[in-house]
């Protein structure tokens, strides 16, 4: 299974996975634009600006009338007041498979501080999930996946509070977004040996702000 991570952090989300599926939408249009000519499908995961680009979505929409976008009921008024066509929403139940002929989409429950998902791509015979923007993966099983794209924003809890600028920003954090050495327990719980996984939505240092 093929994927290009086009960006992941706080400055804007899209990631393209075998050419034809994109999971969120936090870029520009003129960032994005030339991965629509065979992309079908946009999956959504929440309202924040860094994933859910409503200029972006709009140009996509009309310009690319058959293009079809994929969520979450909490996201599908937003997706209207950008000027998608109805018909062109998927609206996905948590944990319920939809197949769509070249590949199959669970959406999975995360925790944010807004309503959240991942998604879990079944794609010729591989497996991939992402998830990102979430305080904890309990629950979640992903055995013997090929890809897991699965965040790692902080390294743990001391490197967190070393550079918290102040308590209320260590706690948002901690309450929203995974550590690197969580994630890491949960991967080796899951992978095989043939297993890849990227560290998404990494922190990048840039003055106060909250990811």
């Amino acid at each position: 299974m093929n994927y290009e991570i086009i960006n992941s952090g706080s400055d804007g989300n899209c990631t393209i996975v075998n050419g034809l599926i994109a999971i969120d939408c936090g870029l520009t249009y003129k960032k994005l634009k030339n991965y629509f000519n065979t992309v079908k499908i946009v999956l959504l995961t929440h309202i924040h600006h860094d994933h859910f680009n409503k200029k972006a979505i709009q140009i996509l929409a009309e310009n690319h009338p058959c293009l079809r976008f994929g969520c979450c009921e909490w996201l599908v008024q937003g997706l209207i007041d950008c000027g998608v066509n109805k018909k062109n929403i998927d609206v996905f139940e948590i944990g319920k498979k939809y197949d769509y002929g070249l590949f199959q989409i669970i959406a999975v429950k995360l925790y944010h501080d807004v309503p959240q998902c991942g998604y879990r791509l079944f794609m010729n015979d591989k497996k991939l999930i992402y998830a990102t923007d979430t305080r904890t993966l309990d629950g979640i099983i992903a055995k013997d996946y090929d890809v897991y794209l699965v965040e790692g924003n902080y390294e743990n809890d001391e490197e967190l509070h070393e550079r918290a600028y102040n308590s209320e920003y260590e706690a948002r954090v901690k309450n929203t977004h995974l550590s690197r050495e969580y994630t890491t327990k949960w991967l080796l719980e899951n992978m095989n040996d043939d297993s890849v996984y990227e560290f998404m939505h990494q922190h990048v240092e840039r003055g106060n702000e909250t990811c």
